[in-house]
């Protein structure tokens, strides 16, 4: 029996991430998730599912690599807790540093850990202003994102998300952000927009936005290499590459936030290495550890990292950390993660893999209640629509992503559904029987739902 604490922490999930029905959730009560093996993972009634979101697109390694929990258990032996603070660090923090420092790409050499993407992304603003502070450029302070992008849930992460359910009735944005246009060209492209026109218009919005404002007071633009939460949208053709140059002529940072796409999502180690991106600020979770532990970075630019530092020496300190900042735990399971990664070869098996699951993906294709199909790597989206030809929506969003998101379950199969949008996001270890089974417990899950939006006469 669920317990009413229980159903509480399950509601306000649905809050964050306001893309299921949160009645059905106070009907039904949460899924009491109590084992895992692989790929899949077991409730407390003893059903099997197969995990195609990787939890919260994060599992690489699975739900049982005993190398992790080997790795957390000595460093709980060795030491199960030190600080940051007062010129300290331990051994696997400094490790890992040193990892991120050598994988990341350009001048990306030093690293600043937190507990999560959100704090991270908060520490990115406070860092930023921190560095414009002592630039003598006092008004540099706004961020720009895009509509539909997710950076977070706290309070400056979450204003840097562009997803109106995230702010309602939480007073967000709470510091100065704009959001673009979402480069979602199956939605936004005009009549006879080719990808590249689409994104040339897309980066003439951003210049024009920095103009009105003034280039003087705008400190960055962060993004997402692929959108996730928000959809999973791909960028159109030669979209970064004119969006970096916008950045780049106007002195505003480019915070590439890799929280998803990081370590093989999409094939490269890193997002930014398929999209030709060059970051001055690059931030990580999720993959680093598997989840297994609660772990993000950012890494930043030798350039950023010299001004903090000498604004650091004139103020006395750098006031800024986290009681758990560089956990020796988390950090001494997320170098053993990078270690799977690299010596099983996992950016091979995604490249290997990702042709099979795009093309079973893409086969949903044709089916009438599906509008538009879009993927790179191990991450795929399905977008559901009343009408193929006009690309209408239901008249209730959500409703029948929400009954999908349901009724997989039923077939062994843990999906998200993103208002009408299918989200499949599986472990990095997925075999070519696993995608199979994905997309067969998918294709069943779709026609039980094309019989439920005709009963209920979604269109």
């Amino acid at each position: 029996m669920s317990t009413p604490q229980s159903i509480v922490q399950n509601d306000l999930s649905s809050l964050i991430h306001p893309f299921t029905n949160l009645a059905q959730h106070r009907e039904t009560g949460p899924v009491v998730i109590t084992g895992g093996e692989g790929v899949r993972v077991i409730d407390d009634q003893g059903n099997a599912y197969i995990e195609a979101m990787s939890g919260l697109w994060s599992v690489a390694l699975g739900f049982s690599e005993q190398r992790l929990v080997d790795a957390a258990v000595e460093q709980f032996r060795q030491l199960p807790y030190y600080h940051s603070f007062s010129h300290k660090t331990n051994a696997p923090a400094a490790a890992l540093a040193a990892k991120l420092a050598e994988l990341a790409p350009g001048d990306l050499n030093h690293v600043f850990f937190t507990n999560s993407g959100s704090e991270a992304n908060d520490s990115v603003v406070k860092i930023v202003w921190y560095m414009n502070n002592a630039r003598g450029k006092p008004a540099k302070k706004k961020f720009i994102s895009r509509q539909q992008a997710y950076h977070g849930a706290t309070l400056a992460s979450a204003s840097l998300t562009g997803i109106p359910g995230i702010h309602r009735d939480f007073d967000l944005p709470a510091i100065p952000v704009h959001h673009l246009t979402c480069p979602n060209y199956y939605r936004f492209a005009e009549p006879g927009e080719t990808e590249e026109d689409f994104s040339a218009r897309l980066a003439n919005e951003l210049e024009r936005y920095i103009l009105a404002e003034g280039a003087e007071t705008i400190a960055a633009f962060i993004g997402e290499p692929l959108i996730a939460a928000g959809g999973v949208l791909p960028p159109p053709k030669g979209y970064w590459a004119a969006i970096q140059a916008v950045c780049r002529r106007y002195d505003i940072l480019l915070v590439i936030d890799e929280i998803v796409t990081g370590f093989g999502r999409l094939g490269t180690l890193f997002g930014s290495e398929l999209y030709d991106i060059q970051p001055d600020v690059l931030v990580l979770s999720k993959q680093l550890t598997s989840s297994y532990q609660p772990l993000a970075a950012l890494v930043v630019s030798d350039a950023i990292h010299d001004v903090l530092i000498s604004q650091s020496e004139r103020l006395g300190s750098f006031a800024h950390g986290l009681t758990a900042t560089g956990h020796p735990v988390a950090t001494a399971v997320a170098l053993e993660n990078i270690r799977i990664i690299e010596e099983r070869d996992l950016l091979g098996h995604v490249q290997r893999l990702a042709p099979i699951f795009q093309s079973r993906l893409r086969a949903f294709a044709d089916h009438p209640l599906v509008g538009d199909v879009r993927g790179v790597g191990l991450v795929g989206g399905i977008e559901l629509v009343a009408d193929k030809a006009s690309k209408r929506p239901f008249a209730q969003p959500g409703a029948l992503g929400s009954f999908i998101f349901r009724q997989a379950h039923k077939h062994g199969l843990i999906i998200r559904a993103i208002y009408d949008t299918i989200a499949f996001c599986p472990p990095l270890i997925s075999t070519e029987e696993d995608i199979d089974a994905i997309f067969t417990a998918f294709e069943k899950t779709l026609s039980d739902a094309t019989h439920w939006a005709h009963l209920q006469k979604l269109a």
